[in-house]
């Protein structure tokens, strides 16, 4: 007798969990008897059930974080292995993160655990250490990759990757939204260390533009209630008496609204990029991270946007770079210019138009149940449900 397909997936930052809960829901619409376990945020848990962990607080951010939480992430990766061995899924889904899900991808292989080994939204070592892709080959079963250039990249290593497209072209099309004509967006981050190095040189910037244009509104988006409170203390410290709500989980409603605006690198830019926002791109971590980054970073461009366009098309602001004076200067360049907004406009979108058709979820599901068909002898006769 077959027990029902068993799926253990581990994600551990808030994007993470968005792709693997529209993953889980196309999973679920071809098995519908299909059981989840593993760690992610709660759109995953909802999904999953109770025995589902909840790891969407425990993102770090560069190296330096990560060794500060070294015990920690050692202790969980044991857990991980443990809970693994338990619950013996057919497979194994490691969703972005990649510091720990490589970890423990590269455990699974020692170890010999049965379950295949998939790697969905690739990491991105194209841009700080290409020499890890042969090591992925052998500790992953498949590599499901959002960008179009990174498919001949794992190939090469004889690491078995599929194209699925990018999940922001899942989410419906933006409204036509009339924009704001005073309103700038800020907006530092999702994790709580992103906003405390970067949102206070955004709040003296807000401070400078409000300044010189007395009619400016600021508009800035928080991931959790706590961080309101946070973003709003440093407002009070570096920007006493400018203008600027801060509202949880706003961001893509101000990438909407906004005429202008500042976005930290990462998932945002993209979704930036989506909604049609002209931005500047701003970003800062701890300096030994900083000094590590720069010595194995092997790309022209931080910003997404700007790697696949080739060029820099978003401004950057980086690091000792991101100072109040030159980001209120460049954002006011851009929310003073219709002609620039446009341009910048056009350039964002034909990225995106790059990025492949919808349904990034779907084909990321039957690629998995590809895979799954194809080595069910690793594991005796498939699942009866699998067809």
């Amino acid at each position: 007798m077959s027990r029902p397909l068993t799926l253990y997936l581990v994600a551990g930052e808030m994007s993470g969990d968005t792709h693997g809960a529209a993953l889980m829901r196309a999973l679920r619409e071809r098995v519908p008897d299909v059981v989840f376990h593993g760690a992610g945020g709660p759109r995953m848990r909802a999904l999953a059930g109770n025995g589902f962990l909840d790891w969407s607080t425990e993102a770090v951010v560069g190296l330096w974080d990560v060794l500060r939480k070294y015990g920690y992430f050692k202790k969980r990766l044991a857990e991980t292995l443990r809970e693994i061995a338990d619950t013996r899924p057919d497979a194994v889904v490691f969703i972005d993160y990649p510091g720990f899900n490589l970890r423990l991808a590269a455990a699974l292989a020692k170890r010999r655990d049965p379950a295949l080994r998939i790697d969905f939204i690739s990491p991105q070592v194209w841009a700080w250490n290409r020499g890890r892709v042969p090591k992925m080959a052998r500790i992953l079963d498949l590599m499901l990759c959002i960008f179009p250039f990174e498919k001949a990249l794992y190939e090469q290593s004889g690491l078995r990757t599929v194209f699925v497209g990018h999940p922001l072209k899942d989410e419906p099309p933006p409204p036509d939204t009339p924009r704001e004509p005073n309103l700038i967006a800020l907006l530092p981050g999702s994790r709580e260390r992103e906003v405390r190095k970067i949102f206070p040189v955004l709040a003296r910037s807000a401070a400078l533009l409000s300044a010189r244009h007395p009619g400016l509104q600021f508009a800035a988006a928080a991931a959790s209630e706590n961080l309101v409170a946070t973003m709003r203390a440093i407002l009070d410290e570096h920007a006493p008496g400018v203008r600027c709500e801060v509202r949880v989980k706003a961001a893509r409603d101000l990438m909407l609204r906004a005429t202008a605006g500042a976005v930290a690198s990462g998932t945002a830019t993209m979704e930036a990029a989506l909604c049609g926002l002209p931005f500047v791109l701003v970003y800062r971590v701890a300096r030994p991270t900083w000094w590590i980054a720069r010595y194995f970073v092997r790309v022209p461009h931080l910003g997404m946007p700007n790697l696949l366009a080739g060029r820099e098309i978003v401004r950057e602001f980086l690091q000792d770079d991101l100072r109040p004076e030159p980001l209120a200067d460049a954002l006011e360049s851009l929310w003073s210019s219709g002609e620039k907004r446009a341009a910048l406009r056009g350039e964002l979108r034909a990225v995106i138009d790059g990025l492949g058709p919808p349904g990034c979820a779907g084909r990321a599901a039957e690629a998995i149940l590809d895979l799954l068909k194809t080595n069910s002898s690793r594991r005796g006769s498939i699942r009866g449900n699998l067809r």
